[in-house]
């Protein structure tokens, strides 16, 4: 009788394990291989219990039987982990299958590659960056000193960019290095530089929005939101304090995420009192080339910057980037190539950063822009996950 109820009781043990694990097969239409794309798995998708735990999960691809690095997110800030995430390659037209299982991935990565922060010590910056590139923007403490006339504010809604040329962090490292006075993020030691300028231009993805042919836009963020760090992703809330817009009051603020292995960051724009937004790449000094491609949904501007050049690009979803605008002014950093993006439930999406030539791949205006398409066809046709019953 013994035996029985404990053969009973290893039964209904492996029924429970095999009910937690999940096979899922992730399918690329396209006649490219795919790498660093993010696969969000949730309970739902998964067809698991409301009260599983995603951190519990790891990812193995069945067929190398190897596991892959995991990342959980929780959007809402619940404490209840909402995304499980994962990059897999995947070949040309193909799928690969995956299991998704309790246990721990021994050899998961400690360090966040991908990561963002507020930055007391630097005023109040908010800066973030991943493996490829790093960005900042500017708070109201910045905003202030400006308006007052006291001396090292900024004022400005625009999108910095750090020209980094390594694949580790480097946000941490140079800000200490700044505020402790052992050197400077100005001056490229072989890791990168902060050599982009600003102003009040919209930099690498700053929105305005265009009234009579003329545009405004919002001063520095008000508030900031950390929602996650890790080896995938970084992701963050800016939000803004309301702003005119000739006679037309706007709210506005950005959910920007950042992913493992992309030169472009992600934009996704709540906003309220225009029917589109325009979102920008400084021409500078207008020593550059643009490059529009309506179509596939792109801009870009390539450009001489000191000893090097470097590429900026913005990319829209299929159909929501309406037209752009070259818009040349004589005042400084007031020239900005815009992208005309349609505003639906008062959310707009966009991806938008940039390729320094020392840094990435990309040697010629040509190689950015081939990268930039590529990027939308891929935004525009996800891989696609189906849960095996």
């Amino acid at each position: 009788m013994k035996k029985h109820l404990l053969f009973t009781a290893i039964l209904a043990a492996n029924f429970t394990v095999q009910s937690q694990n999940k096979t899922i097969t992730v399918i690329n239409n396209l006649p490219v291989s795919r790498e660093f794309e993010t696969v969000e798995l949730t309970k739902k998708t998964l067809g698991l219990k409301a009260d599983a735990k995603l951190e519990n999960y790891v990812v193995k691809e069945i067929s190398s039987n190897s596991f892959l690095e995991t990342q959980t997110v929780d959007n809402d800030g619940d404490g209840i982990m909402d995304l499980l995430l994962f990059q897999p390659k995947i070949k040309a037209s193909s799928k690969q299958d995956f299991e998704i299982l309790v246990g721990t991935n021994s050899s998961a990565s400690k360090v966040a590659s991908c990561y963002s922060r507020f930055v007391p010590e630097r005023t109040d910056d908010y800066a973030w960056e991943n493996n490829k590139v790093a960005f900042r923007t500017y708070g109201p403490v910045a905003q202030k000193m400006v308006e007052d006339n006291i001396p090292g504010g900024t004022l400005t809604s625009g999108i910095d960019a750090w020209l980094k040329r390594v694949e580790y962090p480097i946000i941490n490292k140079w800000y200490e290095k700044t505020t402790n006075g052992t050197g400077t993020y100005h001056k490229d030691t072989g890791e990168g530089l902060d050599n982009f300028q600003v102003g009040p231009s919209r930099g690498i993805g700053g929105i305005a929005v265009n009234v009579g042919g003329q545009y405004y836009f919002s001063k520095n963020f008000i508030s900031w939101k950390t929602i996650t760090n890790g080896p995938i992703r970084t992701s963050f809330i800016l939000t803004y304090a309301d702003w005119d817009a000739k006679g037309n009051k706007i709210t506005e603020s950005k959910l920007i995420s950042l992913d493992y292995g992309s030169q472009l960051s992600r934009f996704e724009v709540n906003v309220t009192g225009t029917k589109t937004i325009a979102a920008g790449l400084t021409l500078h000094d207008k020593k550059g080339t643009t490059g529009t491609n309506l179509e596939k949904g792109w801009l870009s501007y390539w450009e001489p910057i000191d000893d090097s050049e470097i590429g900026m690009g913005l990319v829209a979803p299929k159909g929501s980037l309406i037209s752009f605008d070259n818009h040349v002014s004589d005042e400084k950093d007031l020239s900005n190539l815009y992208g005309n993006i349609s505003i639906k439930n008062n959310k707009a999406i966009y991806y938008a950063g940039f390729g320094w030539k020392k840094g990435s791949p990309f040697q010629t205006k040509q190689e950015w822009e081939t990268y930039l398409s590529a990027f939308a066809e891929k935004i525009n046709n996800p891989l696609v996950v189906k849960v095996k019953k």
